[in-house]
């Protein structure tokens, strides 16, 4: 069976230069041994030009060049005896190495047309000279003009072959470029996802446990201990879900916005025994998943906040999208509520406004019409 996306074509077999190359060798050889000329120094001409051509032959892959020069002068000479040739084996000898000279990619077409009008030079004046039949010197110029034309079309369809095989490469080359920046863009999101989370989350811990060692240590204030100690462990399951949500991240594996909020605000009514109003609205569309991490965190925080400086207070979450951006809006009751700024959630107001710059969004919080309310936006 073929191996699939190659075809079993007769120019797969062998390389299309080294088959050229063979049939003009035969075809040499054949214009050789039924040639019919009576004239000793014409066929010494003959076996310079055929010799020329075993040499470009022995030489065209290795030394493209000076191999070229050969397949030149192969077509030279006997160009310059075909006024007193006898038979066609001047003009076969002629134009087998005019063509094949036509369609060498390494040689500029000013140099092959060059040399065709040189041949074909040689070819009227030594016609003209010798007393040759002009109609018959006029049929070999049109049959070299012909050769040429084909040689200069095959040359054409290389070099465009050849070009296209170079862009496919740099084609690959950036695609592979894109995906290696990619990966990185996503490593250097995440790695930046989980530095946020370890900073603010285990910063915030220590500080707490520091607090537990000094109310055991200085006042011996067992219930305020162990309240701190509670609150550590609240604020370590805080981080651990916020890294959680870090790795979903990197796995594309995060939910929808509007889904992720519904979860944290069921989630919250639930811990908290209280009511959390949720509603979005506009036409939802995808976002960049550091976009729906950074604001399901804002939502996370605000809510852990509404729920310790208001408690069994009923909180709204407005999820909104706009035609050049996305508004998500936590409002609780305004009590105790200048203490939220003092960020003792899992990550505090500065921690939310700072992860949410990094996905390109802004962060308010503040009092107004006798709410609290945190406002995040991101552009989309």
């Amino acid at each position: 069976m073929a191996r699939r996306g190659r075809p079993l074509l007769p120019d797969t077999i062998a390389p299309s230069w080294l088959v050229v190359q063979l049939l003009g060798t035969l075809f040499v050889v054949a214009t050789l041994l039924t040639g019919r000329e009576s004239q000793s120094w014409i066929w010494v001409c003959y076996g310079v030009s055929a010799a020329l051509w075993l040499g470009f032959v022995a030489t065209a892959h290795w030394r493209p060049v000076p191999a070229a020069v050969l397949l030149a002068v192969a077509s030279v000479v006997p160009a310059a005896v075909l006024g007193w040739a006898q038979d066609s084996s001047a003009i076969i000898l002629c134009v087998i190495a005019l063509g094949r000279l036509a369609t060498l990619t390494r040689v500029s077409v000013t140099a092959i047309v060059g040399m065709a009008l040189l041949d074909i030079t040689l070819v009227l004046s030594t016609s003209a000279f010798a007393g040759a039949s002009m109609t018959e010197a006029a049929t070999d110029v049109g049959i070299m003009l012909l050769l040429l034309l084909i040689g200069l079309n095959r040359r054409q369809y290389e070099v465009q072959a050849a070009q296209a095989e170079q862009l496919l490469e740099q084609t690959r080359l950036a695609q592979a470029e894109h995906a290696r920046a990619a990966a990185l863009d996503e490593r250097t999101r995440i790695a930046r996802e989980l530095h946020d989370v370890l900073a603010h989350s285990l910063g915030a811990l220590g500080v707490q446990l520091e607090l537990a060692e000094a109310l055991l240590a200085e006042k011996s204030d067992v219930d305020g201990a162990l309240r701190t100690v509670r609150r550590s462990r609240r604020l370590a399951a805080d981080g651990l879900a916020e890294a959680r949500d870090a790795v979903a991240a990197l796995r594309r594996d995060v939910l929808p916005l509007a889904e992720a909020l519904t979860a944290v605000a069921d989630a919250h009514a639930r811990d908290h025994a209280v009511s959390v109003d949720f509603a979005a609205t506009g036409q939802v569309r995808p976002l960049p998943s550091a976009a729906v991490v950074s604001l399901v965190g804002v939502a996370r925080e605000a809510l852990t906040n509404a729920g310790k400086h208001a408690p069994d207070q009923p909180v709204t979450v407005r999820l909104a999208y706009e035609s050049d951006l996305v508004r998500l809006s936590v409002s609780s009751a305004l009590v105790a509520a200048g203490r939220a700024q003092s960020g003792e959630g899992g990550f505090g107001l500065t921690g939310m406004r700072e992860r949410l710059a990094l996905a390109g969004g802004t962060l308010t919080s503040g009092p107004s019409d006798g709410e609290w309310r945190v406002v995040a936006e991101v552009p989309a």
